[in-house]
């Protein structure tokens, strides 16, 4: 079965660090383009960071030198490393799989003191 599966969330304080996962089957993540979308309430679903096939990453917007992506080829994972959170990066944070429409069920991250 092809899925993605987020864990990791939860509520942290403000400058506090977080990690999800991004568990892929039925496909290698090494073969796909895989980001992190994310959406707080109200607000359109926008894009945190992608890494590309060749390993390559990228991380946009207000989150860039706070959140690194990476991937584990062995466990066909893909991570968010998130560090100095605030609470703005309240969200529900999505994986997908680029450009075919493969999401996962996304995890909540609340980040309040």
């Amino acid at each position: 079965q092809v899925q993605l599966v987020e864990s990791g969330g939860g509520l942290v304080l403000p400058g506090g660090s977080l990690r999800l996962s991004c568990a892929a089957s039925g496909f290698s993540v090494s073969r796909y383009v895989m980001t992190w979308y994310r959406q707080a309430p109200g607000k359109e679903r926008e894009l945190v960071a992608e890494i590309s096939i060749v390993g390559n990453t990228n991380v946009v917007g207000s989150v860039k030198g706070r959140f690194t992506i990476s991937r584990d080829n062995d466990k066909n994972t893909v991570y968010l490393q998130m560090d100095s959170l605030k609470p703005e990066d309240t969200a529900v944070y999505y994986c997908q799989r680029s450009g075919t429409g493969l999401w996962g069920q996304g995890t909540q991250v609340t980040v309040s003191s």
